[in-house]
């Protein structure tokens, strides 16, 4: 079945006219809290809404310490931020977690949706759905741990694969154009601050950004060889500073980086030292980006920027970065299998390995001098340096 064509349960049932909302909502809600790339791929469902409902305002319910990602863009009317760690429902017994809640449901409860999308389709979201009382609420079939039961509509899914088209199904099932508007927008005081922390130098290539960390250790390329690729770099003259970037628990995944940063002034190291903003951008002002399959990844999409995306045994087709397969270099581990097998810590380290370093160098440079990539590379075999 193409994307598009879609199946709605209920949608032959003539009692779901006589339930459905009006057809011009006046307030909208998007559901997508986390994680932080599934947030920034998520842009596309605003953009659609948007173009739908035009005078139509738009919120979007997303993890508080994620809200930068998104509150610049042009589209959105607000952001509606949830404090994770203060709305937890396992202690209820505490006045001050109770307190928290309840000002939590008056946020959602309180503007009056007309209509609210949930693109998480997970227990949590499902709830929040329920919760803003909005008469049309549009979700998955598939939404999991039970997370249908919040929804008034649930949608399957086109046959395309991506989580991108997924989540686009939903809003085509609202009734809006599914338009595939990838951008991302940073603040401009974020903008300037990166301009100064590059230090860019007059008359140099630009610099590249590496991110070199993962909460997953199957997604993590070995991060000496991080080290080499910035190291090459800089001896080749293909970039003028090399800035590594993390989160702020994830300095102990990048300790050859920061040795190579303590001598050297052109590797800046801003590991678990930028914001969510500030990280968007660096992506932003980038020449290029070299990630690990994390959140920079589809920032650099968001971006447009040139990107080599080192990707374990991950389905690509699946979540890898949306429209750009061809900046993908992937190596299955021997007598492994491609797929979702991140979460297997052994399998995902071999594939990592894998990867060889004169394949990312190359690509690196192919573009840097402006040649793009062309085709997605193919799987060698597993390098034994460095």
């Amino acid at each position: 079945m193409p994307r598009g064509e879609l199946r709605i349960r209920g949608g032959n049932d003539p009692r779901l006219a006589q339930t459905s909302p009006l057809e011009f909502p006046q307030r909208i809600l998007l559901i997508r809290p986390s994680a932080l790339g599934d947030v920034c791929r998520s842009v596309p469902l605003l953009v659609s809404l948007r173009a739908r409902w035009p005078e139509a305002s738009i919120d979007w319910l997303v993890r508080d310490r994620f809200s930068g990602a998104v509150a610049h863009h042009p589209d959105l009317t607000s952001v509606v931020p949830f404090p994770r760690e203060r709305v937890d429902l396992s202690r209820w017994w505490r006045a001050s977690a109770r307190a928290d809640m309840a000002g939590f449901v008056r946020s959602l409860r309180g503007p009056g949706y007309g209509l609210v999308v949930d693109a998480q389709g997970l227990w949590r979201s499902g709830f929040f759905a329920w919760l803003t009382g909005a008469p049309r609420r549009v979700g998955f079939t598939d939404a999991r741990e039970l997370g249908w039961l919040g929804l008034t509509q649930r949608v399957e899914p086109g046959a395309s694969p991506h989580t991108v088209d997924r989540m686009l199904a939903l809003v085509e099932a609202a009734g809006a154009p599914a338009i595939a508007d990838m951008r991302l927008y940073a603040a401009p005081r974020d903008i300037e601050w990166a301009h100064g922390a590059l230090k860019e130098a007059e008359g140099t290539s630009g610099c590249v950004l590496l991110a070199p960390t993962s909460i997953w250790p199957g997604k993590r390329w070995p991060a000496e060889r991080f080290a080499w690729l910035a190291a090459e770099l800089l001896r080749l003259g293909a970039a003028s500073r090399v800035v590594i970037v993390g989160g702020p628990g994830e300095r102990g995944q990048c300790g050859p980086l920061l040795e190579l940063a303590e001598p050297e002034r052109r590797v800046i190291d801003l590991v678990g030292r930028t914001s969510v903003g500030q990280l968007m951008a660096l992506v932003r002002a980038s020449a290029l980006v070299v990630a690990n399959d994390s959140a920079a990844v589809h920032m650099a999409v968001g971006f447009d920027r040139p990107l080599v995306a080192l990707y374990g045994p991950t389905r690509i087709e699946l979540v890898g970065p949306y429209r750009r397969e061809a900046d993908v270099i992937q190596a299955v581990a021997p007598g492994g299998a491609a797929g979702n097998l991140h979460k297997s810590e052994a399998v995902g380290i071999e594939a990592m390995r894998a990867i060889e370093p004169a394949r990312v160098l190359a690509a690196a440079l192919e573009r840097l001098s402006g040649g793009g990539a062309s085709a997605t590379i193919p799987p060698r075999a597993p390098a034994v340096v460095p």
